[in-house]
């Protein structure tokens, strides 16, 4: 009885394993519109938005916006040294503002320079 259920937890935990996906899905920037390049980060850590929990936003032209349609957690561990919460990081982004929100429609998150 014990085998068979030490056969099942394996199992199942293979099964949950396969199912984690590693790809970052980044969507292919429309050529018909300009990319910006802003600073990203975690909205409440980072750039002084009022919310619960950690959220991803970014800073345009010192004003800063939560994103709708990237999620902080795609892009890494946000409490690693380079994460959201703990350093604000460059992206290319295109998108557009609606009701004081950034829908992003494409989201390339640049490589961590210790200087930013």
């Amino acid at each position: 009885m014990k085998s068979i259920f030490t056969i099942l937890i394996f199992s199942f935990s293979g099964y949950t394993a396969m199912a984690q996906t590693t790809d970052i899905k980044v969507a292919v920037p429309d050529s018909t519109k300009d990319i910006q390049v802003v600073e990203a980060s975690c909205g409440q850590c980072k750039l002084g938005l009022k919310g619960s929990g950690c959220n991803l936003a970014i800073r345009i032209k010192n004003k800063a916006y939560f994103v709708d349609g990237a999620d902080l957690d795609t892009y890494g561990d946000a409490h690693a040294h380079d994460g959201f919460c703990n350093a604000i990081r460059k992206a290319e982004v295109q998108g557009k503002l609606v009701k004081n929100r950034f829908n992003v429609t494409y989201f390339k998150l640049l490589p961590f320079d210790k200087k930013d």
